[in-house]
């Protein structure tokens, strides 16, 4: 699967271990940066992240920042963007399955390294279930305009 992957600052070193990661099990990342830990502007990642989904340049997207809430705040401002903050599997793997989430937002400040590989995990392990959810996430998709 090839995936979006970037962060600000605060989420940098959460973003390299999950790079990490997800090329051990074999994916495709596509790293958006930042290319090192100087302080900078979370929006501008979550952009970046957001506009390769919704382009269909990568099938997900995976933000890190340092509570995650920031950059689905803005991933969320871009249309047809589905950004989630999770810091559980069970919400990881239910938001791809009830919302059909399509960008993961992480805390470095707030789940730990191993947490959040098993998060990422659990939201790649999941699918969408698509039924009486399908409708729901069409209301999310109309609220855009």
């Amino acid at each position: 699967m090839r995936i979006a992957l970037a962060s600000d600052h605060a989420g940098f070193d959460l973003r390299q271990a999950v790079a990490a990661h997800l090329a051990s099990l074999g994916h495709d990342v596509l790293d958006l940066g930042p290319a090192e830990k100087a302080r900078c502007d979370y929006p501008d990642f979550a952009a970046k992240v957001a506009g390769a989904v919704v382009g269909g340049e990568t099938e997900l997207g995976i933000l890190c920042c340092g509570t995650g809430v920031g950059m689905s705040m803005a991933a969320n401002k871009v249309h047809g963007a589905r950004a989630a903050v999770v810091s559980d599997c069970f919400s990881a793997s239910a938001t791809r399955q009830h919302n059909n989430a399509n960008i993961l937002c992480l805390g470095e400040r707030v789940v730990g390294i191993g947490a959040a590989l098993l998060i990422v995990d659990a939201f790649l392990g999941a699918d969408f279930e698509g039924g009486r959810h399908a409708g729901r996430v069409q209301k999310i998709m109309d609220l855009e305009g």
